[in-house]
């Protein structure tokens, strides 16, 4: 068995500082978001690809991999957006086991009021801080790391 490659003091601060920021970036986010918006992270992350899709028509199995969620995590979070009007559920014409999740006008509304302090918010914490060759250096980084996952 190999031995450990062990973090320096370098590596370990970096992975220290993504720890925290994965943490606090998505709180702050979430925080702003209910007090501006009365929306919860969970409710923007679908009404982002329901509101971009034609006729705010996406199909359940398709809205969770968008959104990188467990089937029964999506369904969860549907329901309670139906209750508040959001979003509704269509049986799916092509495929009867498969279901249809729409944006209601409601759901529109939401989206449309909640967007510009979000992206507000965004920018405050995140691109405001970082130069232009920040974000590039970030920008390649990131997906270098995505394709490393992609690879397994």
């Amino acid at each position: 068995m190999d031995e450990p490659r062990w973090l320096d003091e370098r590596e370990a601060r970096v992975w220290r500082a993504y720890l925290d920021l994965n943490r606090e970036l998505p709180a702050v986010l979430e925080r702003r978001l209910v007090r501006d918006s009365g929306l919860s992270n969970a409710d923007y992350s679908l009404l982002v690809p329901l509101s971009e899709a034609p006729d705010g028509l996406v199909r359940s199995r398709e809205l969770g991999a968008m959104v990188g969620w467990e089937r029964s995590r999506l369904s969860h979070q549907v329901g309670r957006m139906e209750k508040r009007g959001l979003v509704v559920r269509e049986e799916c014409a092509e495929d009867a086991r498969g279901s249809m999740v729409r944006l209601t006008p409601a759901g529109r509304a939401a989206i449309e009021a909640a967007a510009p302090s979000h992206v507000a918010a965004v920018r405050r914490y995140l691109f405001d801080v970082l130069t232009d060759e920040e974000l590039d250096v970030l920008g390649r980084a990131f997906g270098r790391v995505l394709d490393r996952i992609a690879e397994d």
